[in-house]
C-alpha cells in the first residue's frame, strides 16, 4: 500500500514538472541562459524518418548546452561528453577503460616513473588541414600546465617540472612520480598553437570537426575525412538542445530527433518499438542527495546520519527509475573496479527508529524543514527528489522540491553554494578515482558541499602523493569509507544510462566514462 501511494504521487508530481536528462557535473555557467527551442510537434511520417539515413546524417537530442567550445576551458560533463568527438588529447580512453595512444603514436615511461616520452604520430592533421607539429604539442601542454589563464590550468599536470623535445619527440619530466598523470594528459587536449578563437570556431584533431553553434539551439558536426585514425561513419551529425523533457520525447516521436541519452524509464515507454530501440549502459556517476555540511542543520553528523537511515535507495530506484540503476553507499561507482568498495553500499538501511533517535539528540526530535533545489531540466533529478519528499516525511522532515533552471542551479548552487540540498550526478572525466574524491577536501575549489573533515584531508594528501598503485587505491577506498561514516551525503545510485535509439541506427557504444562517441554510429544499409 505504501508504495502504491509513494508511485501516485510521484506520478501526480510528475505531471507538472518539465524536466529532462542526467546533470553533467559542472563548473561554470552555459553561455547563455536564453529561453529553450521550442519541441517539435509530433507528426512523423516515413520520409521525415528515413530522409537522413537516405543522406547519411543524424540529429541527436541533449538537455543542456556548452558551457564554453574551447577545450582547455570547458568543465561540463555535458560538454566534454559531447566535444569528445572534436578533440584529442596525445592520449584517449577506449571503450574498454585503457589508456591507449592517439595524436601520439607511442609512449614511453621510465622505470622511475619521472620521465615521460611521447612521439608524435606522423600525418595527424588538423581540422583545418594543417599539420601537427611538435610546436602545436609544446603549446597545448603549456596551456594546461602553466598558462596565464587561469581557467586553462589542469591541476593534475602540476607534477610537470619541464618539458623537452625534437621535432618527432615530446619528453616531459615529473617533479614525483604520479600515478595519474597519464590520465590527465588525456585532457589536455591538442590545439594549434597560438590559435585564439577555440571559443567560438574550435579546431581539433578528432573525426569530426566543428561546423557551426547556434547558442541555446544546436550544434552541427561534420565527419572529418582527414582524420588519422578509424574515421566515423555519418556524415553530419546535428546536437539539438531541448531543456525540456516533452520536447525530447516529442522530438524523437516526430521523427526530428534520432537518439537521445540519458532518458528516464517513464519518457522510454512513450515511445513506440516500432521505431526505437532503447539500449541500458551505466551513468558512470554518483547520484545523491547532496547536502550543504556548512548549512544547518546539515552542520551536525548526527542529522546527516539521521536522513541516510530515512532514505531506501531501493525504493528511490524502484518507484523513479523502474528498478533500473545501481544502489551506491558512498562517492564511488562500480565500473572503476578497484576503487569501488561495494561493502559501503548497505553501511545505512532503511531505520526509521534509529534516524528519529539521531535526530532526537540532535536536537529535532519533531524533524526541520528543508528545501532540496533541482535543476528542473533533468528530469531523473526532480524524480528523486519527489520520492524523496516522502521518504523523509516519514521521519517528521519536511522537504520542499525547488525546481530551478540550469543556468540558476549552477551559478546559485554550485558555485555559489547557496542551498541547503540538491540532487545530481557527479562524474569523472579521466578514469581516474581523483575526481570523485578530491572534490571533498576542504579548500579545494569545486567542493560544492562544503565537506570538512581534518581526517579526510590527511588521507586525500597521502593518495594525491602516492607513487605505489596499490597503496593509492587503499587510500582512496578509505576516504570513500569517511565520507560514508561521516554521511557526507545521502548517497542513491550509479543511474542507468537509458538510450533511445531510432531503429536502423546501429554501432553505439557505451564507455566507462561520461563521453558520447559518434564515430562508431551508421546507418544499417
Amino acid at each position: 500500500m505504501k508504495k502504491r501511494f509513494l508511485a501516485l504521487i510521484l506520478v501526480l508530481a510528475i505531471s507538472v514538472l518539465p524536466a529532462c536528462g542526467k546533470t553533467a557535473e559542472p563548473d561554470t555557467p552555459p553561455a547563455s541562459t536564453s529561453a529553450p527551442t521550442e519541441a517539435p510537434e509530433p507528426a512523423p511520417t516515413e520520409a521525415v524518418k528515413t530522409g537522413r539515413a537516405a543522406t547519411n546524417e543524424l540529429n541527436i537530442g541533449i538537455a543542456q548546452d556548452f558551457d564554453s567550445l574551447d577545450p582547455h576551458t570547458m568543465t561540463a560533463a555535458g560538454t566534454k561528453e559531447i566535444l569528445f568527438n572534436v578533440f584529442e588529447g596525445l592520449v584517449k580512453p577506449s571503450s574498454e577503460g585503457e589508456i591507449i595512444p592517439a595524436v601520439a603514436s607511442e609512449v614511453a615511461k621510465s622505470e622511475d616513473g619521472l620521465t615521460y616520452t611521447f612521439t608524435l604520430r606522423p600525418g595527424v592533421k588538423f581540422h583545418n588541414g594543417s599539420p601537427v607539429t611538435m610546436e602545436d604539442l609544446v603549446y597545448s601542454i603549456e596551456r594546461r600546465w602553466n598558462s596565464d589563464d587561469a581557467a586553462a590550468i589542469l591541476a593534475a599536470l602540476s607534477v610537470i617540472d619541464h618539458l623537452d623535445h625534437d621535432d618527432t619527440t615530446l619528453t616531459i619530466t615529473l617533479s614525483e612520480p604520479s600515478n595519474e598523470f597519464l590520465a590527465a594528459v588525456m585532457n589536455a587536449y591538442i590545439i594549434p598553437a597560438g590559435y585564439d578563437k577555440q571559443a567560438t570556431d574550435p579546431i581539433g584533431t578528432g573525426p569530426y570537426k566543428f561546423v557551426s553553434r547556434t547558442v541555446q539551439d544546436s550544434l552541427v558536426l561534420e565527419r572529418f575525412a582527414d582524420y588519422w585514425g578509424t574515421p566515423g561513419n555519418i556524415d553530419k551529425v546535428t546536437f539539438k538542445i531541448l531543456e525540456n523533457a516533452e520536447g525530447l520525447v516529442l522530438g524523437l516521436q516526430s521523427g526530428a530527433l534520432d537518439l537521445v541519452a540519458h532518458m528516464s524509464s517513464d519518457q522510454t515507454v512513450q515511445l513506440s518499438a516500432d521505431d526505437f530501440g532503447i539500449l541500458e549502459g551505466s551513468m558512470n556517476l554518483v547520484q545523491a542527495l547532496y547536502l550543504n555540511n556548512k548549512e544547518k542543520p546539515f552542520d551536525d553528523v548526527r542529522v546527516r546520519q539521521a536522513l541516510c537511515y530515512a532514505v531506501d535507495k531501493q525504493a528511490v530506484i524502484d518507484l523513479a527509475f523502474d528498478g533500473y540503476g545501481i544502489p551506491l553507499g558512498t562517492s564511488m561507482f562500480p565500473s572503476f573496479g578497484k576503487y569501488y568498495d561495494e561493502s559501503l553500499t548497505d553501511y545505512y538501511t532503511m531505520n526509521i527508529e534509529k534516524s528519529k533517535e539521531l535526530l532526537t539528540e540532535a536536537g529535532y526530535p519533531d524533524g526541520f524543514d528543508m528545501t532540496i533545489t533541482v535543476p528542473s531540466n533533468y528530469t531523473p533529478h526532480v524524480n528523486t527528489a519527489t520520492v524523496l519528499v516522502e521518504l523523509l516525511r516519514e521521519v517528521g522532515v519536511k522537504a520542499t522540491v525547488q525546481p530551478v533552471d540550469w543556468s540558476t542551479w549552477l551559478e546559485e548552487v554550485y558555485s555559489n553554494r547557496k542551498y541547503q540540498s540538491t540532487v545530481t550526478g557527479v562524474s569523472s572525466d579521466n578514469m581516474t578515482a581523483r575526481k570523485l574524491l578530491e572534490r571533498f577536501g576542504t579548500t579545494v575549489h569545486n567542493n560544492f558541499t562544503n565537506y570538512s573533515d581534518e581526517e579526510y584531508d590527511t588521507i586525500l594528501a597521502q593518495a594525491l602523493s602516492e607513487t605505489d598503485d596499490a597503496k593509492q587505491t587503499e587510500l582512496y577506498r578509505a576516504l570513500e569509507r569517511n565520507l560514508t561514516e561521516n554521511a557526507a551525503n545521502v548517497y542513491l545510485q550509479d543511474m542507468a544510462d537509458l538510450v533511445a535509439v531510432r531503429n536502423g541506427l546501429e554501432g553505439l557504444t557505451f564507455y566507462p566514462i561520461y563521453v558520447l562517441d559518434v564515430s562508431t554510429l551508421y546507418w544499417a544499409k
